[in-house]
């Protein structure tokens, strides 16, 4: 049987501590501290116990990671027909079949691509088609022009249309299930006359909630290459088109290899879900003139992961020397892009709002 030995130090300097016959203690002979017998065991005690509960939630810490594996690499016989294409500018690496050609890399537009050898890809889940075709699109970067005061004139004439490509772009799908408990600090008042007064009647209540909810293929993008909000505004894609994932997909598109792991993502991940059990619990809280939150407790119970491609055309223009990146959602028709700003529009626009402003303020002081 092995025996378990404990070296108490001491708790004012970390020296050893030695047992006293005469004085029926633990002292230090490094500081001269002495301690009571009783009081070292029990602040060992407490530090084993505190060492258990951390070996505890590291436990559960590794339990709750999210579920990798259904994710795997082999692509069978598909993998003869795939190419790989890196762009040296932007460190794009693209898959596409063997019938299509990446003459240019769809995010900075760099004419070079450098083809590759196709190894190590995760083989995706899912995927959601192309709905939307590249006219569409074309059509849908003009119509976003429209209504931006603050754009350049000539850019609509002058700027060049660089690039439009079709990328399947990864996303990592979340499952799992969150647990929430909330209070709230809620009221409803009401008001009435009594005599010549006026009286505003305020109940106070202690508003308590809790409630299970489950998420299922929450969409997180496993791209560096486009914007996080980017991806964010193209949501949401219709998850009734989410396809067994087929390389009869593919042709004519290319699909960006994923650049940001699961561990990476699932701090989204996390957050969207957190976000959804306290949205969810607060819409419950209802029939009260004012509510505030006092409290909450949000538990996760991460589950599967799935690997999916999801279709975005991206279309990228060049103006004074700048490249500027779009993106459609190919499903859905949604789009998103930051345009140039005219510098002297804007502060023709700032003056008239302000000479507007005074002119209301000074007419104001003269009727007062």
């Amino acid at each position: 049987m092995a025996i378990q030995v404990t070296n108490y130090q001491c708790p004012a300097c970390n020296g050893p501590l030695q047992f006293d016959a005469a004085t029926g203690k633990l002292s230090c002979e490094y500081c001269g501290s002495s301690f009571p017998v009783e009081e070292i065991e029990a602040l060992y005690a407490e530090k084993d116990a505190a060492a258990a509960q951390n070996m505890a939630d590291e436990q559960v810490d590794e339990s709750s990671k999210w579920d990798v594996s259904s994710l795997n690499d082999d692509w069978g016989a598909d993998a003869d027909g795939m190419k790989v294409y890196s762009c040296p500018s932007c460190g794009a690496e693209l898959i596409c079949d063997d019938t299509t050609a990446a003459t240019s890399c769809p995010y900075c537009a760099n004419p070079t691509i450098v083809p590759g050898q196709f190894t190590g890809m995760l083989r995706p889940d899912y995927v959601i088609p192309f709905r939307l075709n590249k006219e569409q699109a074309i059509e849908a970067l003009k119509k976003h022009y429209e209504g931006k005061p603050l754009l350049p004139n000539a850019f609509k004439s002058s700027n060049h249309l660089e690039e439009i490509k079709g990328v399947y772009v990864p996303f990592w799908l979340f499952n799992g299930e969150g647990e929430g408990a909330a209070r709230y600090e809620a009221t409803r008042s009401r008001i009435y006359r009594s005599g010549d007064y006026e009286v505003t009647e305020t109940d106070h209540y202690d508003v308590y909630r809790e409630g299970t909810v489950t998420f299922e293929l929450i969409p997180v993008d496993a791209s560096t290459k486009v914007p996080d909000d980017y991806m964010d505004s193209l949501e949401p894609f219709d998850y009734t088109d989410l396809k067994e994932f087929s390389t009869a997909y593919l042709p004519g598109y290319l699909a960006d290899k994923y650049d940001v792991t699961v561990e990476e993502s699932g701090k989204r991940a996390d957050y969207r879900a957190e976000n959804t059990v306290e949205r969810s619990l607060r819409d419950t809280v209802i029939g009260y003139g004012t509510v505030f939150p006092k409290s909450q407790n949000i538990v996760l119970k991460r589950g599967e992961v799935k690997y999916a491609l999801l279709p975005v055309w991206l279309l990228t223009t060049k103006w004074k020397d700048e490249t500027y990146l779009f993106a459609m959602n190919g499903q859905t028709g949604k789009f998103v892009g930051n345009l140039p700003v005219d510098k002297s529009k804007k502060w023709k626009r700032f003056g008239l709002v302000y000479a507007i402003t005074a002119v209301i303020t000074a007419a104001v002081v003269l009727i007062l």
